[in-house]
């Protein structure tokens, strides 16, 4: 079988100075940062093209268009990929509430996925709301869909909060 060659290439910002930033705002502050540009994104982002629309308290909404650079060997979007998605939003919900030197860490992921994702779907949106936020854990949700509202993917989300 002969296969055409793609390449794609990026770069990316040092992480451990984007983590040293995070430490000294408020997970709002932090987040819309990112989406003003003021602040890089972490390099899982730019790795997975997943870009964040809107940041608000205890809601966040992401977008990414599938590509083949995304899919698994059966021709979909790998899960792996839609996971890391919806760890990303659901681990932001959380985030953008939390106060200067707190942290997360996802304890706990689980993803139900509805629907394939292929370059067929289109632009998805990907949004992570907070259930429950506690002093040592979180609790978030999150819904893949794509323009017309489809809905492709579920996960929840708990998370333990950290002190730096």
């Amino acid at each position: 079988m002969k296969t055409t060659k793609r390449t794609r290439a990026y770069d990316w910002d040092n992480p451990e100075d984007t983590a040293i930033t995070a430490r000294h705002l408020k997970g709002i502050d932090f987040l819309t940062g990112i989406l003003k540009g003021e602040i890089p994104a972490p390099p899982v982002a730019q790795t997975l093209d997943f870009q964040p629309v809107a940041v608000e308290e205890g809601n966040i909404l992401f977008k990414f268009t599938p590509a083949e650079f995304h899919y698994n060997p059966i021709g979909s979007v790998h899960g792996g990929v839609i996971s890391t998605l919806m760890d990303t939003v659901t681990g932001c919900a959380v985030h953008s509430m939390l106060p200067k030197n707190k942290a997360y860490t996802t304890l706990e992921l689980k993803v139900n996925f509805i629907k394939a994702v292929t370059m067929k779907s289109g632009e998805m949106y990907a949004e992570g709301r907070l259930i429950h936020l506690g002093k040592s854990t979180a609790l978030a949700e999150a819904y893949l869909k794509n323009a017309d509202g489809t809905l492709y993917a579920y996960a929840t989300s708990t998370c333990m909060i950290l002190e730096f």
